[in-house]
């Protein structure tokens, strides 16, 4: 993808074991300004690959430390370690000019520079883009925000806001029933993805032109972007989509079926599928009836069939019908919880859980979501303790070092 910029001298060795950092992000510094969600998820995903991310937090610390219940077995919080492993902490006070000067100095020495302080809101410190630009014409600027830089600069960017203002909530829930938010802040994880998709591409086009650039991520767009097939539905169609519970709107069967002993995720996503389904639940006539044989027919006669679909299912329990439906190549599942989640991944060898660190400090953590024939993820460090590394950092900010702008991926 990228060298690593040679200029910046090497950084204290962020691994306890004394290895080097392995993968297909090695030797690529990362200055994470970021806090709460999205860009500690970006950020993390880049440290799991190999990067070396200083999460550079506040004396008081990233809010996600305090945010509890849950806590593990150390009384620390759950929803902060999710998304910063790998990463070193060092507090730093942009208040206090000899912080702010180290703060800076990181800036001129990083590769990419992550933040989501509301629009503009480094600028009184002299690490905007524009100001971090001119310490190092090479960095790969990303900023996340809610609503953007435009008109809606001023607005704040909570995750929940967004799903509400973006018409998410509008398709959630029952039809006669309230709107609903996502079980997660679903945009926050989105935009932090779409930040990575773009600090990667900046990366690549950085080290074809020696140029960086500022690469803008917000969650509102995100969350337009992500919502693919209902946002298009307005924007191609003028259709405004609704709520309609666990029902698709162009699909049918798409959701879950009672049966015997609980209810069944079933899925037809095209007309052969359906036709399995018939099969195997012992009314094959179903997928020659003019009502039902093309999916255009079943979703507009979705209420004729689900009653017809339901009583078959009701003869026996979940756990058959998924044996006798995956194994015709029916996509179908049981409506886990969250431990099941995690079990069912185990028994079909995805490995989920991880180690992350070594010794007393090894956490549990969720393995990373990509794997990679030569350069695998890595785990070296837990999720850091509030300016646990601050010691070294500042004594290597203290060394003298080239400027940053000169030899990069050269």
């Amino acid at each position: 993808m990228t060298q690593p910029n040679p200029g910046a001298g090497a950084t204290p060795e962020p691994n306890q074991t004394g290895a080097r950092r392995t993968g297909p992000l090695a030797g690529l510094l990362v200055a994470d300004f970021s806090r709460v969600l999205a860009g500690p998820y970006a950020t993390m995903l880049l440290a799991d690959l190999g990067a070396d991310v200083i999460k550079v937090e506040s004396p008081a610390g990233d809010d996600t430390r305090q945010w509890v219940p849950p806590v593990n077995a150390d009384g620390i919080s759950t929803y902060y370690m999710a998304i910063n492993r790998n990463k070193r902490s060092v507090a730093l006070d942009l208040r206090d000019p000899g912080d702010l000067a180290a703060a800076r100095e990181l800036a001129r020495r990083a590769d990419v520079f992550v933040q989501n302080f509301k629009p503009g809101g480094l600028a009184k410190f002299g690490l905007d883009y524009e100001s971090v630009r001119a310490l190092n014409e090479r960095v790969i600027y990303a900023s996340i925000s809610g609503f953007g830089s435009g008109g809606g600069r001023d607005l704040p960017g909570y995750d929940l806001m967004v799903q509400a203002m973006s018409g998410l909530m509008s398709l959630t829930g029952d039809p006669d029933g309230p709107p609903y938010r996502a079980g997660i802040s679903m945009f926050d994880v989105m935009a932090g993805l779409h930040t990575t998709v773009g600090i990667l591409a900046a990366l690549n086009y950085r080290a074809a032109t020696g140029i960086g650039q500022h690469v803008e991520a917000s969650l509102m767009a995100s969350a337009l972007s992500g919502m693919v097939n209902q946002t298009s539905a307005y924007v191609a169609g003028g259709v405004v989509p609704f709520r309609m519970g666990n029902s698709h709107p162009s699909l049918f069967p798409y959701e879950p079926f009672p049966t015997g002993d609980g209810d069944l995720i079933v899925t037809a996503g095209n007309d052969a599928q359906f036709r399995k389904v018939c099969t195997v639940l012992g009314v094959p006539e179903l997928a020659d009836d003019p009502r039902f044989a093309t999916n255009e027919g079943r979703t507009a006669n979705r209420d004729e069939l689900r009653p017809l679909l339901t009583e078959r299912l009701a003869a026996r329990s979940a756990s058959e019908w998924f044996a006798d439906l995956i194994g015709l190549g029916v996509p179908c599942g049981p409506i886990n919880t969250v431990d099941q989640g995690v079990a069912f991944a185990d028994s079909i060898g995805l490995d989920p859980v991880v180690i992350a660190g070594q010794g007393d400090r090894a956490v549990r953590a969720v393995r990373h979501p990509l794997t990679f024939s030569a350069t695998a993820p890595s785990y070296y460090l837990p999720p850091p303790e509030l300016d646990e590394h601050g010691e070294a950092i500042r004594a290597w900010l203290e060394t003298p070092a080239d400027d940053p702008t000169q030899g990069a991926d050269s």
